[in-house]
């Protein structure tokens, strides 16, 4: 009989022995198992929807006809849906810095300093910097890897298609819905949540003020991407036809301009009772584009992904710094 009865230290020791995570790594597991399994979920459902979104287009596209049949020659509301269901998959992503940033930054270590938690971590043998490094990494890992994920397979999808579905690739769906935008992005906004928690120590004062600085911060950061990189500029004959070269470009900004190089605004003489006896006094005979070809996509993104990056290690140093010094 005592051969097959174990006692509870045994029991213990066993369950010990058979579990692989110990320490920290336990700890961040069991305490945050909640957005750890809805990362997972939102991987693996993304995934899916975008695997099946990416096949549904291809083949939508080539039964009409395409690539050997130009984009303008396609059925017109076959184009729109399939731009709908692009924008539909590419508005979700662009929730997820904000998600990140509210649900998982702000609560990181605030809920912890407000409800005890991270005094009783004091009181145990692994030193503060440890604890703080151990949630950091999980948070800020499992962001990269959810977005990291879910950004590659989205840059995949549009590439192929990128003449049909949000050729503008410089607007919010496409440049930050994909790599390595989106990651660096939610990175950022995370980090700016955790950083926050850490000043106002409570967990829903925290997402609030999260959700209101990462909004204010997208925004911004928005406005600063044209600027990013210096744009290209290309005059050609009024009137006429865009040169190929634009065909896959996004445009800034437009003027007119003279043979020497003179530009005006794009309105010039618009509104003249003789436009075209204005453009002659003036010299004016062509357009002129400032535009970012689909070559400089890399440069801007991977700029902006820099920035961001910064931003967030200069956050995460303030937080390591800040929980390192203050009474928990």
């Amino acid at each position: 009989m005592s051969t097959l009865t174990r006692t509870p230290a045994q029991q213990d020791a066993s369950f010990a022995g058979r579990r692989r995570l110990r320490g920290l790594a336990w700890l961040m597991v069991r305490q945050h198992r909640a957005p750890l399994i809805a990362c997972v979920a939102m991987t693996v459902v993304g995934a899916a929807w975008i695997i099946h979104e990416r096949g549904t287009t291809l083949d939508a596209l080539h039964g009409a006809g395409w690539p050997a049949k130009p984009v303008d020659d396609l059925d017109g509301a076959l184009v729109q849906r399939l731009d709908n269901s692009f924008n539909q998959v590419a508005n979700y992503l662009g929730y997820l810095p904000l998600l990140f940033g509210v649900f998982i930054g702000a609560p990181l270590i605030s809920s912890d300093l407000e409800h005890g938690t991270a005094r009783l971590v004091a009181t145990q043998s692994v030193p503060r910097s440890h604890w703080i490094l151990w949630k950091l990494g999980f948070a800020l890992g499992l962001v990269a890897a959810t977005t990291g994920i879910l950004g590659a397979l989205f840059g995949w999808w549009w590439r192929p298609v990128r003449h049909v579905v949000s050729s503008n690739w410089l607007d919010g769906t496409v440049f930050v819905g994909s790599l390595p935008v989106l990651t660096a992005l939610a990175l950022f906004t995370t980090s700016l949540g955790i950083a926050i928690g850490v000043l106002v120590r409570r967990a829903v004062t925290a997402m609030v003020l999260t959700f209101f600085t990462s909004a204010v911060a997208l925004l911004v950061a928005d406005y600063l991407k044209p600027r990013l990189a210096t744009p290209r500029r290309i005059a050609f004959p009024l009137g006429s036809e865009p040169p190929p070269e634009l065909t896959n470009a996004v445009q800034v900004d437009q003027w007119v301009g003279t043979a020497s190089g003179k530009v005006y605004g794009w309105g010039t003489c618009v509104n003249d009772s003789n436009a075209d006896a204005c453009r002659a006094k003036l010299g004016i005979v062509n357009s002129v584009w400032d535009y970012f070809g689909y070559d400089q996509m890399a440069t801007l993104q991977w700029t902006a992904a820099g920035l961001l990056l910064g931003a967030s290690v200069v956050l995460v140093a303030l937080v390591v710094w800040r929980t390192r010094r203050q009474a928990l």
